[in-house]
């Protein structure tokens, strides 16, 4: 067994495995950026290490800073949780490739071949596990998918090939739109996964989201843990997972698990992951889909999920502890036989968004408090404490609440009252819609798919339920400038380099090093991680609405652009998002390029 296991992510998932890695007498290592550094992850590790500034690309998606860190650090093992660098088979290479060091997770050779979707189709289509119709290879001629059109029917999922979430998915919903939608889905391929190649499938207009959680030794075991059901989502993205589906019959869902094994094993594939499924709903059924019903293979995530936790919910077995074993070289202790489901789970994420504001993240607060819910089963996977700072440079999950109940009527009812004891103030979350969903007469009845919530919801009913029960968002932070002083230490005997925190002058140094609080004003920290752009100019500014990445600047100094044109295309939230001039002019300015952060406000384009 490993001595000691750096956790390459932050918040929830960096302590969930931690924790994991207690109960196996590990070690554990945290790295942070500067953003977290007073981060939950941080606290809990035995040991953290800064590997860069906010950004993630110089930071938690850097390679080599990473892998430093486990060297300095002694780890003999690299967990990567999920998001990040968790589906990265260059990255895992590395580790695989670094003396010493173990990689928890699938080999880069599968990540590859499974994380990009042509060839994952061939593999499971070779191993008869139903597929969408679609292609095995990319396509970059807008009139390849005109042919395809005319063979299969619109509308069309053009995919990304390092896709996933519904990043670099765009929908074709007839002939106008082909070549717009195929150049959108090409930079978002490129912009998200350095991949610019795209598939085609046929779109299913009515799905339910189905995946199955597997595990896999190196001895040639692979067994699946049961199902979930990820229909619930908005914009392509989950945000109630429950299991087991309660739209499935018992020969559908042993038909749907068999499936997912063989196409696992003739993958070569070892280590946790989930094979997704999309499930054809019939709006007119009574009672579950029979075994007739529909299946196709959607994708293999070759990581840990977020939702998990509804799996170890209802079979009791702990995945991250597994996933650590079977990369120890240990083989699984089960038959599929062994593997039984006990009552229903449901896992809520509490994501720092306004679901009222089309589910919009927060753009910063405290949480001045956090009290969250307990009792029989209910779980609460987070690294938040009352007081914290909301981070907002990454994703807006901060927290995931697991209910169990003995069926999913208790569930319901036990998830409810969960969500009413969860106090959270200071932060702006979803709880108030999770509370709606679960009065809600479609997803109660399980009748819901993963277009529900997008065409189908009354989004008024939303916004009562954020007005009924959401919480203020707090002032921010005090004026009180913060400055960052470097010391040196000695303890022991050995020096040490440390900086510290100076608010308001509290720690001045006087001509010996010493503190003085008498030294004077404090004085601004040179440097910074952000370059900003001068603007100048009196004309029209066009600022980023959210916090997020450029994708790309279609517009140039010297051009006329109307009201309404697109002027910027920001990444965030995991969506293309087009900033447009609320009216027309000449551009005199551009401020910002492609693969830059930007936070809410700063300014993108001038307009004259």
């Amino acid at each position: 067994m490993f001595r000691k296991v750096l956790v390459a992510n932050r918040g929830e998932i960096a302590v969930r495995v931690m924790r994991a890695c207690e109960e196996l007498n590990i070690g554990t290592v945290a790295v942070y950026s500067d953003a977290d550094k007073h981060g939950g992850h941080v606290r809990y590790a035995d040991e953290a290490y800064n590997v860069g500034p906010a950004r993630a690309a110089e930071s938690y998606l850097d390679h080599e800073a990473v892998i430093e860190a486990a060297r300095k650090a002694d780890a003999d093992a690299i967990h990567p949780g999920y998001g990040f660098l968790a589906e990265n088979a260059e990255f895992a290479a590395k580790v695989e490739a670094a003396e010493g060091i173990t990689w928890i997770g699938p080999s880069s050779e599968a990540m590859e071949s499974l994380g990009e979707k042509t060839k994952a189709r061939t593999i499971m289509d070779d191993a008869d596990v139903p597929i969408v119709p679609g292609t095995t290879e990319p396509v970059t001629d807008p009139d390849t998918v005109r042919e395809f059109g005319e063979e299969h029917g619109y509308p069309i999922a053009i995919k990304a090939e390092g896709g996933g979430g519904g990043r670099g998915m765009k929908v074709v919903e007839d002939e106008s739109e082909v070549d717009e939608q195929l150049e959108s889905a090409k930079r978002e391929g490129e912009a998200y996964f350095g991949n610019d190649s795209v598939y085609l499938e046929r779109y299913l207009e009515n799905p339910r989201h189905i995946e199955v959680q597997i595990i896999a030794d190196e001895h040639g075991n692979v067994r699946h843990l049961g199902e979930r059901d990820c229909s619930l989502q908005r914009r392509h993205q989950k945000v109630i997972e429950e299991g087991p589906s309660p739209a499935l019959s018992d020969e559908l869902r042993e038909e749907i698990g068999a499936a997912a094994r063989r196409g696992v094993a003739a993958a070569d594939y070892v280590n946790a992951g989930t094979v997704e499924f999309l499930v054809e709903e019939d709006p007119d059924r009574e009672g579950v889909l029979g075994p007739d019903a529909n299946f196709y293979f959607l994708e293999v995530n070759t990581r840990i999920q977020v939702e998990h936790c509804v799996t170890e919910e209802i079979t009791g077995f702990d995945i991250v502890k597994r996933q650590i074993e079977v990369a120890a070289g240990e083989e699984l202790d089960f038959d599929q036989e062994d593997v039984e489901i006990d009552g229903h789970a449901i896992e809520f994420r509490i994501n720092a968004e306004n679901a009222a504001e089309e589910f919009q993240p927060a753009r910063g607060g405290t949480l001045t408090t956090y009290n969250p819910p307990g009792g029989i089963g209910v779980r609460l996977d987070d690294a938040l404490r009352q007081g914290d700072e909301l981070v907002t440079d990454y994703d807006s999950m901060i927290a995931k609440l697991i209910v169990w109940g003995e069926d999913r009527d208790e569930c319901i009812e036990r998830s409810l009252r969960a969500l009413r004891e969860y106090e959270i103030e200071g932060i702006t979350t979803i709880v108030p819609f999770h509370r709606l969903m679960l009065t809600d007469e479609v997803f109660v009845e399980g009748k819901h798919t993963t277009k529900y919530l997008d065409e189908e919801l009354d989004h008024t009913r939303i916004e009562e339920a954020q007005e009924q029960w959401g919480s203020t968002p707090s002032a921010g932070d005090d004026d009180t400038e913060v400055v960052e002083r470097e010391f040196t230490v000695e303890v022991n005997g050995k020096r040490f380099d440390v900086n510290l925190e100076d608010r308001g002058g509290a720690f001045q140094s006087g001509n010996n090093g010493t503190s003085s609080p008498n030294a004077g004003p404090p004085q601004p920290a040179s440097g910074g991680d952000t370059e900003t752009a001068d603007v100048a100019g009196d004309g029209e500014r066009v600022d980023a609405e959210m916090q997020g990445t450029i994708l790309s600047v279609p517009v140039t100094e010297g051009d006329e652009v109307a009201a309404g044109d697109v002027v910027v295309v920001l990444e965030a939230m995991k969506m293309e998002n087009d900033i447009v001039a609320s009216s027309g002019g000449t551009v005199t300015q551009v401020a910002v390029e492609e693969g830059q952060s930007v936070d809410m406000g700063d300014t993108l384009v001038v307009l004259e």
